[in-house]
């Protein structure tokens, strides 16, 4: 198989392999599911579907979901089904079916995030397990320097640019009870990130007024002088990462939180930590800002 006609996996895995920034948000989200089960899972939002893929390669049986329609056809054409469209808010799925569902830089784009959480809710098994994957809205410049460099939010379907702890914290606060929660990717990562998106789109990907500015198969063999450019310049790229390690004491871009599902009840404080520390609490101990090591 060349390069030019990549098998339906192999494009993908090969972009994956590229991507330094895909791969901390898959070792955060093995990190929060733990030891693989065979039970039941549901991946919202699986990145074009290469963690769609990823996911049911450790086991277990899942479904797929995504909001776009290009998006869950990417999907499809990687893993087969069963792969659903989101409606709006609304999974169409049926009540009580799932051990755990994997929601993957997805909440930022539902307009009524609240009621889509309660659709989690209503699809995941009792004391099923929740995990969200978010940017992290914290004090910064780089959300400046993207807006210059026209890499805004609305361009990349967002309707907002993410959650702070306290905010994400609030929208699961009736359902579900906080288990576990971490930021990861600082500065370097996003500083690169930045610049291979500001590259990307100079070179014409499309963005996707629903779900942001997807690569499929066709943008990956449309794009391969600068995949190979990449290529060459990974060790670089490696490098720039690593810039991380030297800013441990800030918080990350990328917020990733794992909750227990519990009977739903309105409340009016958010909820605390499994060790009963409130989000407060944390904050100042320094628990929750540690990145994905």
């Amino acid at each position: 198989m060349t390069e030019d006609a990549p098998a339906p996996a192999d494009w993908a895995l090969q972009l994956f392999r590229l991507s330094l920034l895909k791969q901390a948000k898959w070792r955060a989200i093995v990190r929060m599911l733990g030891a693989a089960e065979s039970g039941t899972g549901l991946d919202i939002g699986g990145d074009n579907g290469v963690i769609s893929l990823l996911l049911r390669r450790r086991g277990g049986a899942w479904t797929s979901a995504d909001g776009s329609a290009a998006a869950v056809a990417a999907i499809r054409r990687l893993v087969g089904e069963p792969v659903v469209a989101v409606e709006g808010h609304r999974l169409p799925l049926p009540a009580g079916q799932f051990d755990v569902v994997v929601v993957i830089d997805y909440l930022e784009h539902v307009i009524a995030d609240d009621a889509f959480i309660a659709e989690c809710h209503r699809v995941l098994k009792p004391h099923g397990t929740l995990i969200v994957n978010t940017p992290h809205l914290k004090r910064s410049l780089l959300p400046a320097l993207r807006r210059l460099l026209g890499l805004t939010d609305r361009r990349h379907g967002h309707v907002r640019p993410g959650y702070t702890m306290a905010q994400l914290f609030q929208v699961l606060k009736h359902g579900f009870d906080v288990q576990d929660v971490r930021t990861y990717s600082r500065l370097g990562s996003q500083l690169l990130d930045t610049g291979i998106r500001w590259l990307s789109e100079r070179r014409g990907a499309p963005p996707d007024a629903v779900k942001g500015a997807l690569m499929d198969e066709a943008d990956f063999r449309r794009q391969r002088k600068l995949i190979r450019l990449y290529r060459a310049l990974y060790p670089l790229c490696w490098l720039a990462v690593q810039l991380d390690r030297l800013l441990f004491f800030t918080q990350g871009f990328m917020l990733i939180v794992r909750a227990r599902r519990r009977n739903w009840m309105p409340r009016a404080a958010a909820p605390v930590l499994r060790d009963g520390r409130s989000l407060a609490e944390a904050t100042l101990g320094g628990r929750i800002g540690s990145a994905a090591r």
